[in-house]
């Protein structure tokens, strides 16, 4: 196994490389936040200083630990899936679904320590950055010097090893069960069918960013900084129970939109065939947009509501309302930087996994326009169901905050937020997906088809 294992993480680098990066980009947030622990319990730092660095640890750390978790479990299914043909066939030939679970979590837990130490340099540079914009701000005296260990190593090779290994044998029990046989046909397909505890976990915290929609308007209408604080927390909710919906999300939308992208020719019907018969690993891809989306329009908002409203009462802004805006600044970069390379990275990996889809493709009388322009509605439509996902998530955020500061349902800021954030997703996505698909299909078909 560990020789087959080797050569498998060689045939596929893209699928590893993704993962990989998923685990190195995760280490460094969760040890850069982890290190706060370090230098508060260090520094001997006390009062208001002391509480500022715990709370950065802990918020805005523990929501990186859920991004963390997710990136890595969607990337882990992204290359596992894609050797479902390589498994099925070990199977074939004598290898247990024992054995290859070994395998499996065996690869997971090698990129994951390396991803760790790896990391360790960027997490303490990007603690002391941290630190440093915390004294800029006044929320930390200058004599508070960073630290880094034992608390940040420890939780970021245990939390990254963790979560790899535990989505390894998540996916790879997927993988492995049933018949050699149906294994080998469904490798051809993946219809996207989503478990029942995953339906039930998105509509949990669908439901649970409803709770904090309502809390913020009822118990929190005379508490600012409290309503602040669960509103923030909402749009997270949401936007992840969407992700998590994904693969059904884009069943029903290629369904609803097969007529309309049909009549755009062979590219609209090559788009709708491989979204309706790919949502699975197209979720994938959605789930960043989403997330980017959802959290970056939401906190921008209700900053901005904020802020407003604090200059229209001739008012200062409290040592409180600075702490919560340097947290929500962190998390927005936290979550653009994340993101964005979750979704260039997944996008990359997929896309020139499906170079022998593309041959298949151009054998049958495609040409590499038609294989081009498939591939652009597949990345407009995952876009716009982003944006759309990703602004209902920013509604349960911004809608309950608005009314509780401003007394609007909604905020009169006009949409140049919602703009700005929906021309990134746009590019990152469009530009990634094209620069890839344009890629795979400079080889040969016959060549393609052959690999």
């Amino acid at each position: 196994m560990t020789g087959t294992a080797l050569r498998s993480l060689r045939a596929r680098a893209g699928g590893f490389v993704a993962s990989f990066l998923a685990m190195f980009l995760g280490a460094t947030i969760l040890m850069c936040f982890a290190s706060m622990l370090d230098t508060a319990r260090e520094s001997g730092a006390t009062g208001a200083a002391r509480e500022t660095l715990i709370i950065m640890a802990s918020v805005v750390g523990g929501w990186g630990l859920m991004l963390v978790i997710l990136a890595v479990t969607s990337t882990l299914t992204l290359s596992v899936r894609q050797r479902a043909e390589e498994i099925a066939l070990l199977r074939s030939i004598g290898a247990t679904p024992a054995r290859i679970g070994r395998m499996v979590v065996g690869e997971a837990a090698g990129l994951a320590v390396a991803a760790w130490a790896l990391a360790i340099a960027p997490g303490l540079l990007a603690g002391r950055a941290l630190l440093s914009m915390l004294h800029s701000t006044g929320q930390v005296p200058e004599s508070v010097a960073h630290a880094f260990g034992p608390v940040a190593p420890a939780m970021g090779l245990g939390i990254t090893l963790l979560s790899a290994v535990a989505a390894a044998m998540i996916t790879v029990r997927r993988t492995v069960r049933g018949p050699v046989t149906a294994s080998l046909a469904e490798t051809a397909v993946d219809p996207g069918r989503m478990s029942r505890k995953r339906v039930a976990g998105g509509i949990v915290l669908l439901l649970l960013a409803l709770d904090l929609a309502v809390v913020t308007c009822t118990a929190m209408r005379n508490e600012a900084e409290a309503a602040m604080a669960t509103a923030g927390q909402a749009d997270i909710l949401a936007a992840l129970g969407l992700a998590m919906l994904g693969p059904w999300l884009i069943r029903r939308a290629a369904g609803a939109l097969a007529g309309p992208l049909g009549r755009l020719g062979v590219a609209g019907d090559l788009a709708v065939s491989t979204l309706l018969r790919r949502s699975g690993r197209m979720a994938a891809v959605a789930m960043p947009i989403i997330l980017f989306t959802g959290i970056a329009t939401g906190t921008l908002y209700m900053q901005r509501i904020d802020k407003d409203v604090t200059a229209a009462a001739g008012l200062t802004a409290t040592v409180e309302q600075k702490n919560i805006e340097t947290l929500n600044l962190v998390v927005i970069g936290m979550i653009l930087v994340f993101t964005a390379v979750m979704l260039v990275n997944t996008l990359i990996a997929a896309t020139a996994y499906r170079r022998r889809e593309f041959g298949q493709q151009r054998l049958a009388g495609a040409t590499p326009g038609q294989v081009l322009g498939a591939v652009a509605l597949e990345g407009a439509l995952l876009t716009g169901i982003g944006l759309v996902c990703g602004t209902f998530a920013a509604a349960f955020t911004v809608v309950p905050y608005s009314f509780v500061r401003a007394e609007n349902v909604v905020p009169d800021l006009g949409p140049g937020i919602l703009a700005g954030v929906a021309a990134i997703s746009a590019v990152l996505t469009m530009a990634t997906a094209l620069g890839a698909a344009r890629r795979a299909v400079r080889v040969r078909a016959v060549e393609a088809v052959s690999v």
